[in-house]
């Protein structure tokens, strides 16, 4: 395991750091180790459906499928993502 340089330093209220505190203690491990622990699972389940998805066997051949379709124009589409919206007018106040 590499050495850890890295510090992070959180702004909690005592509650919070009671809830922490406890829940360490309850796993037996350190507040640091349990904080970074809960944070990074945390951080890879909020992430994990940007970075892999699981498609079974039909659907699989139905999404490449999909993308080895030469791409095709979108009546409107073009129109509509070269006009300006109410966020550009909002802008130009």
């Amino acid at each position: 395991m590499n050495a850890k340089a890295e510090r992070l330093h959180l702004r909690l209220d005592a509650e919070q750091r009671a809830l922490l505190e406890a829940a360490s203690e309850a796993t037996g491990s350190s507040l640091s180790a349990f904080v970074l622990r809960s944070a990074t699972d945390a951080a890879a389940g909020v992430l994990a459906d940007r970075r892999a998805f699981l498609l079974d066997e039909q659907d699989w051949r139905a999404f490449d499928e999909a993308l080895e379709r030469p791409a095709q124009d979108v009546s409107g589409l073009r129109e509509l993502l070269t006009q300006p919206t109410v966020l550009d007018a909002r802008d130009q106040a």
